[in-house]
């Protein structure tokens, strides 16, 4: 009796717990990989089912300098990462991170030098290149940041134009006057649409920078500058990128805001609330690189660009910008390298103003 109870329990047992747990034939293969712990970078997890991890973070535990190169990545990647460097060029090396500049250089005439990279340990020996830099780089290589294309064809008027204003209304000026601010000066060009330069002067100011920033001596200078200038759709003063953080240049600074000041107060006329404003500010650096002045952060000049647009003029029966020939006259000697002025506000005026109504028909 005990017997055959004892029989029955266990059958029952058996019958219980086969309908809650499937055969161990039955159960799906799991792939035993490593996973990071996130509280220790030296601590693995076994896992069950996950892919490897983005190579940046499996190789944190390489930025420390006793942690050889090689052991940080797999076959596969060392692989990668050395066909890179030992065949890629400078102008590709420099899209990866870290390698622009001298490194690239260094990279090129290294293996030049001493032949391609064997292993990975062999890539601190460029100068340069520490243990650290070499982990940021190899991970650039493994997963390169793909570059967002331009959307070419939608130019946000807010990026180069303050105060924000209807881009119809810009669209249909008929003309506009462009305004730049020197040390000693203020240039103006005045264009049309079909970038007809129809005025291209420049005024010298004798108050600017000396002394003490009179404003009254600022307000007469600016003022009879103004009275030359001719009736537009909109005023358009050029916006500078002087850092205030350059404190060497915090005086040019502190002249071209009173100028600017001084500018739009003087040219905005009495508006019925909702009517678009009269005068605008145009960044510097938009027109740089419109115009691809830009090194850096810092432009160049424009003078070049300027002549070949007045050589064109001559020449061309459709020019970039077209020049009424007493204009071509008066300003051909304008922008000599030997020249002492050599008409920089001239040609930022220009510049701005063919930059002003080319951004907006792209």
């Amino acid at each position: 009796m005990w017997i055959a109870k004892r029989l029955l329990s266990y059958l029952v047992l058996k019958g219980h717990y086969s309908l809650f747990c499937r055969p161990p034939s039955s159960l799906p293969e799991y792939e035993l990989r490593f996973l990071h712990c996130t509280f220790c970078s030296r601590s693995r997890i076994m896992v069950a089912g996950f892919d490897t991890l983005h190579v940046s973070v499996s190789s944190e535990v390489c930025q420390e300098d006793s942690k050889p190169l090689d052991s940080c990545y797999t076959a596969e990647q060392r692989a990668v990462i050395l066909q890179r460097l030992n065949t890629a060029s400078e102008s590709e090396l420099v899209q990866f991170k870290l390698l622009r500049g001298r490194k690239a250089v260094s990279i090129i005439d290294y293996r030049t030098r001493h032949g391609p990279f064997n292993d990975l340990e062999s890539v601190i020996n460029v100068p340069l290149l520490k243990h650290k830099s070499a982990v940021t780089v190899f991970n650039s290589i493994l997963n390169p940041v793909e570059k967002k294309e331009r959307r070419k064809g939608k130019v946000h008027v807010a990026k180069f134009i303050r105060p924000e204003v209807d881009r119809a209304l810009l669209k249909d000026a008929s003309s506009i006057v462009s305004i730049v601010c020197g040390t000693d000066k203020i240039a103006w060009t005045h264009m049309d649409r079909s970038r007809t330069v129809l005025d291209w002067r420049q005024a010298e100011c004798k108050s600017f920078m000396k002394g003490t920033y009179m404003a009254s001596d600022y307000l007469d200078d600016i003022s009879t500058t103004i009275t030359n200038f001719p009736a537009a759709d909109f005023f358009v003063v050029e916006k500078s990128s002087i850092s205030p953080q350059n404190t060497s240049l915090y005086p040019v600074m502190a002249h071209l805001r009173t100028v600017e000041a001084m500018l739009f107060a003087l040219l905005t006329p009495p508006r019925e609330p909702g009517s678009p404003p009269k005068v605008l500010n145009m960044m510097r650096t938009a027109v740089g690189r419109h115009f691809g002045l830009m090194v850096g952060e810092s432009r160049t000049s424009g003078a070049q660009t300027v002549k070949k647009m007045m050589t064109e003029s001559v020449l061309k029966q459709e020019p970039w910008v077209l020049f009424p020939h007493d204009l071509v006259l008066r300003h051909r000697n304008s922008f000599q390298m030997s020249s002492k002025n050599r008409g920089e506000e001239l040609c930022d005026a220009l510049l701005q103003a063919v930059a002003f109504f080319e951004l907006l028909r792209e």
